[in-house]
């Protein structure tokens, strides 16, 4: 019997009772390289800089040096505007024959500074904000907060602002009520008990010397004029973005698992430029797609939904035939996370069908919310696919959708690469704690997620 189960049913393992020796050094340098990434990127403009530094590093050149479609082993980037990032590795076969795509996000939710932050109450300063993407609120209150970006002055010159990143600087906090007098507070749901007007970063609290009003709130411009030159005026051309202190940190006893911020979808992020930046001269053109403002709906010039995908691809073309033939031969993998089970929660998830942690890549067939509404639903060839190319390459994988059917629920970019005629399917890294100022995931999913966009790219 025990023979017939074994050839008959589907029995996924712990990854690491199949794990090798070599693949398990392989997974602690990968992982030290993407912890690296992710302490560096803590903002959507900051991955792409680090993206295109490696990129560099590893032979690309600006897509503008294309003369013509792109050439076997050629390697190519377009920078979308500081925000967004596209990446190119010629095939030996010509474009029409399609290209095999990775699409993942690199923004993360936070907290964005308004657009007139700055104001006094009772002689403290403090800078508004209006949270950005899907976030419990309550979780960002009473931790240390950096403040990330960049301010766009009258003259159209640039001021970058990072305060509170390195260990000299100070670091900011939004305040919450001690429960002591929280009475009222804690009867309320947690989607009420901390209002989205009241996220605002505490700035300040010793006064400019004089007399009058505001006088704390002059205080607090007059060291960022001091700092960056900047006034009140320009915050209305700024995007500034309050994000989780923390640096990312081994977790356990056993250091088996990544914690830090910005996890979704950084880690898929790094896992498909990590493998682009190997390839070579891969048999059709890998292409991969750092995108922004997937977390709230991928709209605007840097998401997924704006034609400069498009255009990048006519330029990888260089005229040779129509794009929409090289779309339909092609192949993406929207590479996002997904939910991993966590046992102190185990009510939301269907076991059976959920990603756990140790257990590999995450293969969705599909996402969307209860009737898989707003699902990019995978066509059982391509999943089949799938599963092929990764048991070729010693990937391991585990299928799994976002918890139990009327739980909720949620998409990604995948819905955009198909709406192209892209066959699109969804991959990536379970994690804990999702969408909070500090995520979870364990090392050998993020190297298998890796692993499996390599062997998408065909090796």
């Amino acid at each position: 019997m025990d023979e017939k189960k074994n050839e008959l049913f589907y029995q996924p393992k712990n990854g690491y009772d199949r794990l090798s020796a070599e693949d398990r050094l392989a997974c602690e340098a990968y992982c030290k390289g993407y912890m690296a990434y992710l302490d560096a990127a803590r903002t959507e403009r900051e991955a792409v800089a680090e993206a295109v530094k490696l990129a560099e590093e590893a032979g690309f050149q600006p897509a503008d040096s294309l003369s013509g479609p792109i050439a076997p082993g050629q390697k190519v980037y377009f920078n979308n505007r500081g925000k967004g990032l596209l990446l190119a590795v010629g095939g030996k076969k010509p474009m029409s024959a399609g290209f095999v795509v990775t699409a993942a996000h690199i923004d993360s939710p936070r907290l964005d500074l308004k657009q007139n932050p700055l104001f006094e109450d009772t002689e403290l300063g403090y800078l508004r904000t209006h949270y950005y993407g899907g976030v419990k609120k309550y979780q960002w209150t009473a931790i240390p907060l950096e403040l990330h970006g960049t301010v766009a002055l009258k003259d159209g010159s640039t001021v970058e602002v990072v305060i509170g990143r390195d260990s000299a600087d100070p670091q900011f906090v939004v305040t919450d009520l001690l429960p002591h007098l929280a009475a009222d507070q804690m009867q309320k749901t947690m989607a009420k008990g901390i209002e989205g007007e009241k996220l605002c970063l505490l700035a300040g609290s010793v006064p400019y010397a004089g007399e009058g009003t505001d006088r704390v709130k002059l205080a607090v411009m007059s060291l960022l004029n001091d700092r960056y030159g900047i006034t009140e005026e320009d915050f209305i051309s700024a995007e500034l973005e309050a994000v989780p202190a923390f640096d990312v940190r081994e977790l356990g006893i056993d250091r088996s698992l990544i914690g830090g911020y910005g996890q979704d979808d950084r880690v898929c992020a790094y896992a498909e430029l990590a493998a682009i930046l190997e390839q070579s001269q891969p048999e059709r053109t890998a292409v991969c797609i750092l995108a922004d403002k997937e977390e709230i709906g991928s709209v605007g010039v840097s998401g997924m939904r704006s034609q400069v995908f498009e255009r990048f691809v006519e330029r990888l073309c260089g005229g040779a035939g129509p794009v929409q033939e090289c779309f339909s031969n092609s192949f993406c993998v929207s590479a996002d996370v997904t939910a991993a089970f966590d046992p102190m929660y185990p009510e939301v998830s269907e076991i059976q069908n959920t990603a756990r942690i140790n257990y590999g890549v995450g293969l969705c067939k599909f996402t969307g919310s209860r009737g898989k509404s707003g699902a990019s639903d995978a066509s059982a060839e391509l999943v089949a696919y799938m599963r092929r190319i990764c048991a070729e390459a010693g990937v391991i994988w585990q299928m799994c959708e976002l918890g139990k059917v009327d739980q909720g629920g949620g998409g990604t970019v995948a819905g955009f690469m198909a709406d192209r005629d892209i066959d699109t399917i969804d991959a990536g890294v379970p994690v804990l704690s999702m969408h909070a100022p500090f995520e979870t995931t364990a090392k050998l999913d993020c190297y298998m997620t890796y692993k499996c966009m390599k062997a998408a790219y065909g090796g």
